[in-house]
């Protein structure tokens, strides 16, 4: 399989070449390299690539780096205590074991401290440049013994089958199918692509670079190639793809790194494996597979935001890649509590808890309207985000104030359903801001707590919700419509949507300090102006076969003066 390769004598390094896009501070685009990002973070507003969803995996991307350094290096660039370093690789060499068993809470210290110092300095530390400019060979997208992302030739054919290997032409995406804004298979063309059909494969390197790391975070399960295995296995559909993710957001690129850098691990086990971060460019391709095979989770956070669904190897026909890849075993992810950017599902009975998941049917179902699931609303609830717990620690110490904004924001991948497939559909994306006193309440009284009123709202904010959605169901069988249901479905998003920009902007202006009945009352104002907008809507609609109406079985009139008297009468009793 013998092909021109121009690109064999090239490099492009992702530490000193621009490859990450960024919106800066006079809101235009830019695309930096990883030196560049870290330096000049607090001068970009966010990262700005094709999709959110892929920002969020190059978000995580850079966590990986930043928890990898810091949890090595305090804030003035010197090793911890309990760690000896090799200076070449900025890696550890050994532990001291008796630090983690006796100076737990010294070591959590010390660790808040890094957090604190680089957070009020407002930039990152050397440290950072001089781990990237050390470990430069592992971030060179085509360097011929360790590409990045990727395996060679030799190790591709060495961990599939024989069948399968780079000589044989098989087991290949394209690049139209790892491009996102495309997900197009040979069968199924992408008629709505932003890229022309003859174009579709086409692609630069910087891109190349951000959809690598993206497509390992969102993978379809198409692939037809895995690595070779004694037992049989599920190939990964790609870690955040199984995820509702959740995470913070702040006034720059510094501020969202920071309030995402998690360096204490939120978790009972407090021990080395933990602290100890490996990001996969730290460790050997066999080993990294062997691990996998053997269905091990993840240790640390950094191992976590790299891992790989797929081993892949790139060719090059002139200059357009040629993609291997092969699959590795998906992760187990119940009770998998690392994993700080999601929300949680208790698990059935005997089972653990496992990530939420978003369908289809909730694309258009907002952020707030699960505010319990971002939100501890008891005090002993402990399927909370563990990037919302972070937060809380944060706040605890008063490196967060009590005043400040809590920008919590989603966004992701929905598959379309297909268990053989689970090809990318549809990207959400929603965002809810709420101040920190008030995310974070930490009174104990019921009546009292926030967290636990805002979710009586929202659950009173559904019931209505359901009148409204019963009202135009009824109407709409008045009406004669093929699919009542339908129907009022269509009119149940109208006023959910009315709804979305009113309660945000409510729940963004609560401070702690607030009388609660007075701001609940305020809500239920609005809901009911809103809930009887969309009703007096349907009324002014209605046909005169709705005015009209028929007999009930029983004898009794119905038309749609009957259901508005039934529905403004179980508003008006709900809002009381």
């Amino acid at each position: 399989m013998k092909r021109m390769n121009k690109m064999s004598e090239q490099q492009f390094n992702l530490v000193t070449d621009p490859w990450i896009k960024v919106i800066d501070e006079k809101n235009q685009e830019q695309t930096v390299s990883l030196n560049q990002v870290f330096e000049k973070a607090t001068q970009y507003q966010r990262l700005a690539g094709e999709m959110r969803s892929q920002d969020l995996a190059i978000l995580r991307f850079l966590l990986a780096i930043l928890t990898t350094v810091y949890s090595r290096y305090d804030a003035y660039d010197q090793p911890y205590h309990w760690l000896q370093i090799d200076d070449k690789t900025m890696c550890p060499v050994s532990f001291d074991d008796d630090s983690f068993s006796e100076d737990e809470q010294q070591i959590k210290d010390e660790l808040l401290s890094t957090w604190k110092i680089l957070y009020q300095s407002k930039q990152f530390s050397q440290a950072v440049i001089m781990y990237l400019n050390n470990h430069q060979d592992k971030f060179d997208l085509l360097n011929k013994d360790n590409p990045f992302y990727q395996v060679t030739k030799e190790q591709y054919d060495d961990l599939v089958p024989t069948n399968k290997s780079v000589e044989k032409g098989k087991g290949t995406v394209a690049v139209k199918q790892i491009n996102r804004t495309i997900s197009e298979s040979n069968n199924k063309p992408d008629i709505f692509s932003p890229n022309s059909p003859a174009h579709k494969n086409d692609i630069s390197l910087d891109s190349l670079a951000r959809w690598l790391i993206t497509y390992q975070n969102f993978t379809a399960v198409t692939d037809k190639t895995k690595v070779k295995s004694e037992d049989k296995f599920s190939v990964s559909r790609g870690w955040l793809y199984g995820l509702n993710p959740v995470f913070a957001v702040g006034k720059n690129l510094f501020d969202t790194l920071m309030l995402n850098m998690i360096l204490v691990p939120q978790k009972e086990l407090f021990d080395d494996d933990l602290i100890n971060q490996e990001p996969v460019w730290e460790v050997s391709v066999n080993e990294y597979v062997h691990f996998r095979k053997n269905n091990q989770f993840p240790t640390n956070l950094a191992q976590l935001y790299t891992v790989w669904s797929r081993i892949i190897h790139i060719e090059w026909d002139g200059e357009r890649p040629i993609i291997f890849s092969a699959g590795l075993p998906k992760l187990d992810n119940q009770d998998a509590f690392l994993e700080p950017m999601t929300t949680w599902k208790p698990g059935k009975k005997g089972e653990g808890a496992k990530p939420n998941l978003r369908w289809l049917n909730s694309l258009g179902k907002a952020m707030w309207r699960n505010f319990g699931q971002y939100v501890a609303i008891s005090n002993n609830d402990d399927l909370e985000p563990g990037i919302v717990t972070w937060l809380k620690l944060l706040k605890h110490n008063k490196f967060i104030r009590l005043n400040d904004k809590i920008h919590l924001m989603t966004v992701g991948l929905i598959n379309d359903g297909n268990a053989t497939s689970q090809s990318p559909a549809a990207e959400f994306y929603d965002d809810m801001q709420i101040n920190a006193d008030v995310l974070f309440d930490d009174n104990s009284l019921q009546r009292n707590y926030w967290p636990r009123r805002i979710e009586d709202t929202i659950e009173l904010t559904e019931k209505v919700g359901a009148y409204v959605w019963h009202f135009a169901n009824n109407a709409g069988k008045l009406r004669g419509v093929a699919d009542a249901g339908s129907f009022a479905n269509r009119i149940s998003a109208e006023f959910y949507n009315q709804l979305n920009r009113p309660f945000n902007e409510w729940l963004s202006q609560l401070t702690n300090h607030d009388d609660r009945d007075q701001q609940v009352n305020e809500w239920k104002r609005i809901l009911k102006q809103i809930s009887l907008g969309v009703s007096d809507d349907l009324m002014r609609k209605a046909t005169p076969q709705e005015i009209r109406g028929k007999q009930n079985e029983d004898g009794t009139e119905n038309n749609i003066f009957v259901q508005y008297r039934i529905f403004k009468s179980s508003l008006v009793k709900a809002l009381k």
